[in-house]
C-alpha cells in the first residue's frame, strides 16, 4: 500500500487530523505510533526517536515510515511541525499545549471545561472541514443537486442527522429529496433511482455497511453517488463519484463524536446555500410559502 499517496494529501488539515482519518489504514506496527500521538501528542516533543520507539512497542524505522507516510521527511520534520500545532492550537483554545482541549471529557473537568474542550472540538472541526474541502467537487455535486430528479439520502445513526437534514432542507424549495432511518428502505430506494437522480451517503469513517450497500446499490442503478465521510480513501468513498470530505478528531469517547456532526451540517449548509442561490428569487419564494403554510397551524392566541 502507498500510504504516502492517501495521506499526503490530508495535510491541508492538522497532522492530528490527518492521522486520525487514516488510522484504519496503517499496518499494525505503524497503528501503533498513531494510537499512541493521538493519545498524547505531547510524547513526541518530549522524547527522542528511540524513546518514541520503545514507548511504541516498535523500531526506529517504522517511526520514520510513518514519517514519511504523513509526508515528512523524518522525525525531526513531524516533531517541528507538531510543535507549532500544538502551540497554535494551545494559543487559540486555552490549554498547556498537549491538545487538551480535544482531550476525552474526563469526570474531573469543571463545567467550564466541559464547554472548552466541546467547543474547540467543533470550532476546529468547521474550520478544517472548509480548509480541506475541494471547491470544484463541491461545485460539482451542487449542479447534480439543482438538476436532479430526486435525491435520496442514507446514513446509519448520528450520521442520519445529516441525511434529515439536506432532505427538509432540499424539500422546503421544491426539491424531490428522500431521507430514510430505515436501511431496507435506503437500499429499496437505491434500487429504484435513474439516470439523473442523486444518492448521498453519509458515514464518519467510511465503513458502515447499510450505507455502503446503499451507495452500491444507486450507483449501479445509474445515480450521481456523492459520500460525506472524513476518510476519503474509505470504502465508501470507493462508492463514490463525489467526495465531500470532514475533518474532525474523531474517537468513540472524544468530544470529536460531537464535533463529527457539526461538520457534517456544515458540509450540508454549504450544498444546500449552494443550490438555493442559483435560483434565488425562486428560492426566497419557496421559503415564504412553506413559512406561511406552516404558521396556519400555529396557537397564536
Amino acid at each position: 500500500m502507498a500510504l504516502s499517496d492517501n495521506v499526503t494529501s490530508v495535510l491541508t488539515v492538522s497532522i492530528q487530523t490527518s492521522i486520525q482519518s487514516h488510522v484504519d489504514s496503517f499496518p499494525p506496527t505503524m497503528r501503533r505510533v498513531a494510537d499512541v500521538i493521538l493519545e498524547r501528542p505531547q510524547i513526541v516533543m518530549e522524547n527522542t526517536i528511540s524513546e518514541l520507539a520503545r514507548a511504541c512497542d516498535t523500531s526506529e524505522a517504522s517511526i520514520v515510515r510513518f514519517c514519511r507516510a504523513l509526508g515528512f521527511t523524518g522525525y525531526p520534520q513531524l516533531k517541528l511541525q507538531l510543535a507549532a500545532e500544538l502551540a497554535k492550537e494551545s494559543a487559540e483554545f486555552g490549554g498547556n499545549g498537549d491538545g487538551a482541549y480535544g482531550a476525552d471529557i474526563s469526570p474531573s473537568d469543571t463545567l467550564a471545561e466541559m464547554v472548552a474542550k466541546i467547543a474547540g472540538s467543533e470550532i476546529l472541526g468547521i474550520r478544517e472541514t472548509a480548509d480541506s474541502l475541494d471547491i470544484k467537487v463541491l461545485q460539482r455535486v451542487i449542479r447534480k443537486l439543482e438538476r436532479a430528479k430526486r435525491v435520496v439520502l442514507f446514513g446509519v445513526g448520528a450520521s442520519n442527522a445529516g441525511a434529515q437534514d439536506l432532505a427538509q432542507k432540499l424539500l422546503r424549495i421544491g426539491h424531490v429529496a428522500l431521507a430514510f432511518h430505515d436501511a431496507h428502505d435506503a437500499l429499496v430506494s437505491a434500487a429504484l433511482v435513474e439516470q439523473g437522480d442523486v444518492a448521498i451517503g453519509f458515514s464518519h469513517n467510511g465503513r458502515t455497511r447499510e450505507t455502503m450497500a446503499f451507495l452500491s446499490a444507486a450507483r449501479r442503478n445509474g445515480a450521481h453517488t456523492v459520500a460525506v465521510t472524513n476518510v476519503p480513501d474509505s470504502p465508501l468513498a470507493e462508492q463514490a463519484e463525489s467526495v465531500l470530505r470532514t475533518a474532525v478528531r474523531e474517537t468513540t469517547f472524544r468530544s470529536g463524536a460531537m464535533a463529527s456532526r457539526i461538520a457534517q451540517l456544515t458540509i450540508i449548509d454549504y450544498l444546500f446555500v449552494g443550490v438555493a442561490r442559483g435560483r434565488y428569487d425562486r428560492t426566497v419564494q419557496a421559503l415564504k410559502s412553506t413559512y406561511e403554510i406552516v404558521k396556519e397551524l400555529r396557537d397564536d392566541s
